[in-house]
């Protein structure tokens, strides 16, 4: 079992985070572009306690849906 995790593991994709890597990693981009997504405010994010950003998985998975439909 491994006690230490950043998202719940619960697999509800409403609560489930991701990271900035996590979230680049989907849509093929450096995670430096994701951060200034959020910037943007094309993705809405969260900040844990250490300060860093994390982004709803649901959210993501919209945003995925949306630009791969641009195409």
């Amino acid at each position: 079992m491994n006690g230490s995790s950043d998202a719940p593991t619960n697999g509800d994709e409403q609560t489930q985070l991701l990271t900035p890597a996590e979230v680049a990693q989907m849509f093929h981009v450096d995670p430096k572009t994701v951060t200034r997504w959020a910037q943007a405010g094309k993705l809405s994010y969260m900040r844990t306690l250490g300060g860093h950003r994390r982004y709803h998985r649901h959210e993501v998975i919209e945003l995925l849906k949306e630009s791969s439909g641009d195409a």
